[in-house]
C-alpha cells in the first residue's frame, strides 16, 4: 500500500502498481452543460442535481456542450507542442524561478506533487490572470497576482494561451452557477468571491515511459488539486488515473468533445468534504508524447474559504479552520515546487 497526504491533511490509501482498469460511465459520468446556456431554470436545476451526485460520489466528471471554441482548444495544443520542442536554453530563459508569482517554464522532475515520490516526469509552462505590476494587490505583496512572463519571439504561443485562459474563465463562471445551485445557494453566490480569481493555466508535456517503471517517478505523482476545480483538456493519449473509494486505480480515458473536471481541495473545504477532492496521477506508458492542458480555478486571493451555509450544522461541525485562498495556495506551492522559495531571484 502507498500513502498520499492531501492538502487538507487527509491520508488516502492506494494500491501499489501502475495498472488501472478503464472507468465506466457510471464511475465518471458525462454532464451536459446545455441548460447553462438557455433560459431553462428547470434544466439548470436538473443539471445541478446531477452535478451534486457526481461531486459527492466521485469528484470527477466529463462535460459536453460546454461551448468552448474548438479553434481555441486546437491552437493551444499546437502552441504547446511547438513550445516544448524548443531548445532547452530557450525554455529556461523563462524559468519559473525568474517569476515572483510562479509563472513560466519548469523542467522535468522539478515538481513533486507526492512527497513520497522522486519528482514528476513532465515539463510545464504556467500562466495565470494577467495583473499589472503596479496593481494595488501586487504592490501589497500578494505574490500570486502579477504579470505573466512570455518567451521572446513566440507571439502565437502567447496569443493562444491568453485566449484559452480568457475562454476558460468564462466557462468557469458558468460552472460556478451550477455549483451554487448544487449547494442550494443563489446562482450568483460565487461571483463576488471569484471576481479576480487565482486561475492558473498550465500546458504540460509528458514523455513516454517504458520498461520497468519506478512508481515513485511517474508523469505526475498521486495528489489532489489545490483549487476549487480543474478543467482538463487531454489529447488522445491515455495516462490519467483516478483512485476510487476501494483504493483501486481507474483510467479516465479522454472522450472527444469533452473536458474532464475534478474537484479540488478548496471546494472540499468549502463544502466540508461533501464534495470529494479525489486522488489522481498520470502514467504515460503509451510509447507516445502526451500533451494536456489543465485549468485550475480558485477564488480571489483574499476570499476566506470556510464551510458554506448548508454544509455545517448540528452534529456536523466544520472540519477545517477558515483560511484565505491566497494563503492556502501559497502553502501548497511551497510544498510542491523546489524553486518556489527562490521565486524572482534568478
Amino acid at each position: 500500500m502507498i500513502r498520499v497526504m492531501t492538502g487538507n491533511g487527509e491520508r488516502r490509501i492506494g494500491t501499489i502498481g501502475l495498472e488501472a482498469r478503464t472507468a465506466s460511465r457510471e464511475e465518471i459520468p458525462i454532464l451536459d452543460l446545455a441548460p447553462l446556456f438557455a433560459d431553462d431554470p428547470a434544466g439548470r436545476r436538473g443539471l445541478a442535481a446531477r452535478l451534486r451526485e457526481a461531486c459527492t460520489r466521485r469528484g470527477f466528471f466529463h462535460i459536453r456542450n460546454h461551448r468552448f471554441p474548438t479553434d481555441a482548444l486546437e491552437a493551444a495544443f499546437d502552441a504547446a507542442q511547438d513550445y516544448f520542442a524548443l531548445p532547452e536554453a530557450a525554455k529556461m530563459a523563462n524559468h519559473v524561478s525568474r517569476s515572483s508569482n510562479n509563472r513560466g517554464y519548469a523542467a522535468l522532475l522539478e515538481e513533486n506533487t507526492n512527497p513520497e515520490s522522486h519528482g514528476d516526469l513532465h515539463e510545464s509552462f504556467d500562466i495565470a490572470l494577467e495583473v499589472p505590476a503596479d496593481d494595488a494587490d501586487v504592490l501589497a505583496g500578494k505574490v500570486l497576482y502579477g504579470p505573466n512572463q512570455w518567451p521572446a519571439g513566440e507571439a502565437a504561443f502567447r496569443a493562444a494561451l491568453e485566449r484559452y485562459h480568457a475562454e476558460m474563465c468564462a466557462l468557469s463562471g458558468k460552472l460556478l452557477s451550477a455549483f451554487a445551485l448544487a449547494l442550494e445557494l443563489p446562482e450568483d453566490y460565487f461571483g463576488p468571491l471569484t471576481s479576480k480569481p487565482l486561475a492558473t493555466l498550465r500546458v504540460l508535456h509528458y514523455p513516454p515511459q517504458s520498461g520497468d517503471i519506478d512508481e515513485r517517478q511517474i508523469g505526475i505523482g498521486a495528489h489532489t488539486d489545490y483549487e476549487c476545480f480543474t478543467i482538463l483538456a487531454q489529447d488522445d493519449v491515455p495516462a490519467l488515473q483516478v483512485l476510487d473509494a476501494s483504493g483501486e486505480w481507474i483510467s479516465a480515458e479522454p472522450i472527444p468533445g469533452c473536458f474532464l473536471v475534478n474537484i479540488g481541495d478548496q471546494m472540499a473545504r468549502w463544502t466540508n468534504d461533501l464534495f470529494a477532492s479525489t486522488v489522481h496521477r498520470a502514467v504515460n506508458r503509451s510509447g507516445r508524447e502526451r500533451y494536456s492542458i489543465p485549468f485550475f480555478f480558485g477564488p480571489n486571493y483574499d476570499t476566506v474559504v470556510e464551510a458554506l451555509p448548508g454544509c455545517v450544522g448540528e452534529g456536523q461541525p466544520a472540519k477545517y479552520a477558515p483560511i484565505a485562498s491566497g494563503e492556502y495556495i501559497n502553502g501548497r506551492f511551497a510544498e510542491t515546487f523546489a524553486h518556489y522559495g527562490d521565486a524572482g531571484q534568478a
